[in-house]
């Protein structure tokens, strides 16, 4: 009978892989490959996801590995824009195609604009287009629906023919968007002009669900499923067996993980941490519960706009937290589910002060407010 782990036991694995138990000193590049990735749909929130997990970082670190290259954002898991090393979006994207088919041919909007189109002519007709200049989505969709009406298309919505594109290839947000202190439209190009290189040939399922456990261990099935949106991962798991230990959770699901990985216990302090609104540590596994409590499910997050950024106490959801920076002040405001014991109150006091260093380093006067 395989080992059981509890719900503590989850939630410290997690958080040591997801460099929440100890803040790391390691490269930024290094540390988006051990985390499997941002989610970065948004132009800059997920870089507190960096500054609460590394020591000595800055979000102008960061930034520039954006504008050398080193560092992208496209479309991956769940068919979202994450924050990748150049080197994963190459191997990653892939991988991931048949998400991003799903996306694109089960979409309420823009399947039924592109039914019946060749999807090869399409990215023929736009990969020029992407690799002569960077489009946003408006430009490249007028250009290709006047291109299909030439080529016999008909005359099919540019915003679809725009998305069957994003779907159909690889296509990173150049700067200056996303880029710290920076603006500028959405506009893509082809991963393979902006890095200079090929997507990876040849590569299988097989090494997306080891980093994944890496990152996010132990996991079942349906966990991996959850975080890279694709399906039938039961195969893989199953022809990786041999090479992983396995466990069950508190309710006799099987477990997956990499027999190195740390498990550090569950009566390892985990202080507290701010995460970003699209935290990955909160998007991952099927069962959330290994992190996320009753408090935090009450509160409706999946139907809140905006999403709030998460505060976590002995590694669990227990309230929210925003910043407000205005010229010289910096405020950060944190609500919390219940009264945190005086110990958590000051060790959280000292990491909302810690963000504010980070995210608004340019700030005289900072203030941080704790109430429930």
């Amino acid at each position: 009978m395989s080992e059981r782990l509890s719900r503590r036991a989850l939630n410290r694995a997690t958080l040591a892989r997801q460099l929440l138990l100890e803040r790391a000193a390691m490269p930024v590049v290094e540390a988006v490959e051990r985390l499997a990735g941002l989610q970065a749909q948004t132009p800059h929130t997920w870089y507190a996801g960096l500054g609460v997990r590394l020591d000595g970082v800055t979000p102008q670190d960061v930034a520039e590995l954006l504008v050398s290259r080193r560092l992208v954002r496209l479309a991956l898991m769940r068919s979202t824009i994450h924050l990748v090393s150049a080197r994963d979006a190459l191997r990653l994207r892939p991988l991931v195609q048949p998400v991003l088919d799903r996306d694109l041919f089960k979409n309420f909007t823009h399947a039924k604009p592109v039914e019946g189109l060749d999807m090869a002519e399409l990215v023929a007709a736009a990969r020029p287009l992407l690799e002569e200049k960077p489009l946003t989505s408006k430009q490249l969709g007028a250009l290709l629906a006047e291109h299909g009406r030439a080529a016999g298309w008909g005359d099919r919505a540019p915003a679809s023919l725009a998305y069957a594109a994003r779907c159909m290839m690889a296509l990173v947000q150049v700067p200056p968007r996303g880029v710290w202190g920076s603006s500028g439209p959405i506009a893509h190009t082809t991963a393979e002009a902006w890095l200079g290189e090929p997507l990876a040939a040849g590569t299988a399922p097989d090494e997306l669900i080891m980093r994944y456990l890496a990152a996010f261990g132990p996991s079942t099935v349906m966990d991996a499923q959850t975080w890279s949106g694709l399906t039938r991962l039961k195969e893989v798991m199953e022809r990786l067996r041999p090479r992983l230990v396995t466990f069950e959770d508190e309710k006799g699901r099987e477990l997956f993980d990499l027999p190195d990985a740390p498990r550090p216990g569950p009566d390892v302090p985990a202080p507290p941490r701010l995460l970003y609104d699209f935290d990955n540590l909160l998007l991952s596994h099927a069962d959330r519960s290994r992190v996320i409590t009753g408090h935090f499910e009450a509160r409706n997050y999946r139907v809140r706009r905006p999403v709030p950024s998460i505060v976590l106490i002995d590694g669990f959801t227990a309230g929210e937290w925003t910043l407000d920076h205005q010229g010289d002040q910096a405020t950060l405001t944190i609500k919390t589910y219940d009264e945190p014991e005086p110990a958590d109150a000051e060790a959280l006091e000292a990491e909302a002060h810690r963000m504010i260093g980070f995210a608004a380093a340019d700030a005289g006067t900072r203030k941080v407010h704790i109430t429930r």
